[in-house]
């Protein structure tokens, strides 16, 4: 007997859940067992985090992106990506991981003072032991209880800061610190200091309520040991006596102001945890899904002044939290919203945001292109999905599970000679997606690039040829890793079958957002804004979300460099009546809407961040912007809003552009990439149930191993971070 032939695997799609599934099926350890294609739409992988390089080589991408300290999963395919890649820093200026992410600990919220000003709220979060992604080796597996326990001790940080500086410097010299306190874990003791606390009125003074913060982090080490209602009476009584305390001087002291939101936010949870039984049942976090964040925190006493702080809008900015896109409608379910927080501040490693030295298409799936073309994968670009066919359920045996037949594609262009598409360009070394396709390498190549063929759009169906990839002959087992939006369009069949599917797509929705960049030749000091990089959320709309890009211009290859480079993003609303994809028009219309977004908010919001950057007038000094064509001696330079036109914006409509929301009661609709329904089918993306419900590429590279394992058995479960579930 031979060799057994290898299992065929189809993934459908090429960011981050897909090329996370290719990477963990075609590990050594499998030997080969899994021969992997790839088939993408277009000619580049990232799916929203595809990135390309346009004029001036410059970094073009579909909105801001960052990763953030707990990504232990993704860093980790990364740092496994680069030692396995092994490009040699003598040729290759981004060679190893470090090099191709900093940290990035400048973080800020902006807000509206009463007089209609805007503030910011800027800090520098300190760095923390190990990096991300440094392996499970001794790394606690947080259970609720642990974050609890974290934010109890923020609470005492919180207060001893203000006690130091009300002392000049100092504690008061309480008889019982809190620290000596959290080590007298008797809950006879603890319950007797509690009454005493709570009789006496000690709780009046910051001394007091520092000790009582003591008392709960003792509490929160045995809950079962205390009655709910001891536990709720200390926390009602430190709220109530901190806000009696400081209430006065909250409208004068902005940093105290800051200080005494985030302290509420923090009772809040902790209160709620407790009411909620959040510690004991077996759901976690998901327990209260069906509320929104605001709603939930609100519901545990909560002021209106922090559920408005910028702290707590920044939360519903950086995951586009948006209802149908209305700034309006803040909706974020509470369960998620709590495990972002968490683990956002009390598991980030080194760093709480990493920044990226090029764009997300150069760092992450250029390497992770190179990796996977070594181990044997193919890619068929230029492959857009139309239908994943179902066995006819007549057809099945007895007891047998329902299975994919076919997968429909339309190839939307062919390459030269049948070869393999070539998707990669040199940029000074660094291997690079362009923005736009090879046409050259393209059958008819100079009239698809003539006739204006949009690859990447769902709106021009154009095509070269149909392609049908029959079960058994082309593939044994497909991953579908394509976007949520997209669903309903290519999976129609399962859609129309399937309760739970139907489901999906009508409770776990999706918006469009929109993203401009600009490239301006003054730097930002220049300009009024004296502070390190920054990445700004809870700012004016329609681009709430703001980050300093300038370490990407050493990148890029301009002939007279600027000194500044600005991302800002948002959500886009869909137009009024607007259901689904229509025409390209439809596309090129909000396009158009994104522009005219940009313009007015330059000359409107942004003298708030940089008050040099509008003239006498208050208009933008469009002269700023630096053109990438005018080192040509195109032509006179455009002059006024005009200049606007070359610089970069995008409306991300795309059904496999769109956003997946966290919305409130929303989380049970998922389903899991290990769920068994179809035999030959497991699904990949971060709108599935993948234990961090949430549109980043941590959840959707967690997804990504989930499917691995739903083919493969690996990774293990116990080896995907975060995956707490059963």
């Amino acid at each position: 007997m031979g060799e057994p032939r290898p299992v065929k695997v189809a993934i459908i799609g090429g960011g981050c859940a897909s090329v996370a599934a290719a990477f963990e099926l075609t590990r050594p350890e499998h030997n080969g067992k899994y021969q992997v294609s790839m088939y993408q739409l277009g000619w580049r992988l990232g799916g929203k985090g595809a990135s390309g390089r346009g004029p001036a080589d410059r970094i073009e991408e579909h909105g801001l992106h960052l990763w953030m300290g707990f990504y232990e999963n993704a860093f980790r395919l990364m740092r496994e990506c680069y030692a396995e890649l092994n490009r040699d820093p003598g040729q290759c200026p981004i060679a190893d991981w470090r090099d191709a992410f900093v940290p990035a600990p400048q973080i800020g919220v902006a807000e509206r003072s009463p007089d209609g000003t805007w503030l910011t709220w800027k800090a520098m979060l300190p760095p923390t032991e190990g990096l991300p992604g440094d392996g499970a080796n001794g790394q606690q597996r947080w259970s609720i209880v642990d974050y609890m326990m974290r934010a109890v001790a923020l609470l005492r940080t919180l207060f001893e800061t203000i006690q130091r500086q009300d002392d000049g410097g100092h504690l008061d010299g309480a008889e019982y610190s809190a620290a000596s306190w959290s080590d007298k874990r008797s809950p006879g003791v603890v319950l007797d200091g509690i009454s005493q606390l709570l009789k006496y009125g000690e709780l009046a003074t910051l001394a007091g309520l520092t000790q009582a913060v003591g008392f709960l982090e003792a509490v929160f080490q045995s809950l079962s040991l205390y009655p709910e209602n001891i536990i709720l009476r200390l926390l009602d009584a430190v709220g109530s006596n901190a806000r009696r305390l400081l209430e006065a001087r909250l409208e004068h002291d902005v940093p105290l102001r800051r200080a005494w939101q985030i302290i509420d936010l923090t009772l809040a949870t902790l209160r709620g945890g407790v009411r909620f039984g959040l510690m004991t049942d077996p759901r976690g976090f998901d327990a209260i899904d069906e509320y929104d964040c605001r709603e939930w925190l609100r519901l545990n006493g909560a002021s209106e002044s922090s559920l408005d702080s910028g702290y707590l809008r920044a939360l519903y900015d950086l995951g586009f939290s948006y209802e149908n896109a209305d700034a309006s409608r803040p909706r974020i379910a509470a369960g998620q919203a709590l495990r972002s927080m968490v683990r956002a501040f009390f598991t980030y490693r080194g760093s709480f945001f990493w920044r990226m030295c090029a764009g997300m298409g150069d760092i992450v799936f250029a390497p992770l292109y190179e990796v996977l073309k070594r181990r044997g994968v193919r890619f068929e670009f230029f492959h857009r999905l139309r239908n994943v066919k179902l066995a006819d359920p007549a057809a099945l045996e007895p007891g047998e599970s329902p299975y994919v037949e076919a997968l429909e594609f339309d190839v939307q262009a062919e390459v030269k000679e049948g070869r393999e598409y070539a998707p990669l360009i040199d940029i000074r070394g660094l291997p690079c997606w362009p923005s736009r396709p090879d046409y050259s390498q393209l059958v008819d190549g100079e009239r698809l690039e003539r006739e204006g063929w949009e690859f990447e759009s769902y709106w021009d169906e154009r095509r070269a040829r149909p392609r049908t990839l029959r079960v058994t002959d082309d593939f044994d087992l497909a991953v579908l890793g394509v976007s949520l939006g997209a669903i309903p369009y290519v999976c129609r069949e399962i859609v129309a079958r399937d309760p739970r599917w139907r489901a999906m797509i009508d409770h776990v929705r999706t918006v469009a957002t929109q993203a401009f960049q600009v490239w301006m030749s003054e730097d930002l000091r220049d300009l009024g804004w004296n502070d390190k990089p920054i990445v700004l959320c809870g700012f004016a709309e329609p681009f709430d979300t703001w980050a300093d890009m300038r370490h990407l211009i050493a990148q890029e290859s301009w002939p007279h460099r600027p000194r500044t480079l600005a991302y800002f993003c948002n959500v886009l609303p869909d137009p009024d009546g607007s259901n689904g994809p229509a025409q390209r028009e439809h596309c090129q219309a909000q396009r158009q809407q994104v522009r005219l977004n940009a313009i007015r908010f330059l000359n409107g919001d942004v003298a708030h961040l940089w008050p040099n950057a509008v003239d006498a007038s208050g208009e933008f000094r469009w002269d700023l912007l630096v053109d990438p064509t005018e080192a040509d001696g195109a032509g006179a330079p455009a002059a006024g809003e005009a200049r606007f036109a070359s610089q970069y914006w995008t409306a991300n409509m795309n059904p496999s552009d769109r956003y997946a929301l966290s919305l409130p009661g929303s989380s049970a609709y998922r389903i899991s990439p290990l769920d068994r329904t179809y035999d030959n089918l497991t699904i990949a993306g971060d709108w599935t149930a993948c234990g961090f419900n949430a549109g980043c590429v941590e959840a959707a590279v967690m997804s990504g191993r989930l499917a691995a394992h739903a083919i493969s058995k690996s990774p293990r479960l116990e080896d995907i971070v975060g995956f707490d579930h059963p």
